[in-house]
């Protein structure tokens, strides 16, 4: 197995974003991707966005699209959520 690479996040003119130290890919749509990095959860919002490159063993992912928004949050906070969405659906 490769080794993975350190976190680390580049966009480019809100087009692309070539994210690495990425553990898993939670989701993804064309409005939002969401990840699980090594530094926490991060979320992308934009509009026709679309994963072009996704490689799970290096930790590397590339998004195209209008990148809208970047945001961290703690894995636990995610689990959480999550959690909560879940318990609420089977109630």
């Amino acid at each position: 197995m490769a080794a993975r690479s350190l976190h680390k996040l580049i966009v480019n003119q809100r087009k692309t974003a070539q994210i690495t130290g990425v553990k898993d890919v939670i989701s993804f749509d064309m409005n939002e991707v969401l990840l699980e990095t090594d530094m926490g959860m991060l979320q992308i919002k934009g509009k026709d966005l679309h994963v072009n490159r996704l490689n799970v063993e290096r930790g590397e992912v590339d998004v195209e699209g209008i990148v809208d928004s970047l945001a961290y949050s703690e894995v636990s906070d995610f689990a959480k959520k999550g959690e909560s969405l879940v318990k609420r659906l089977f109630r």
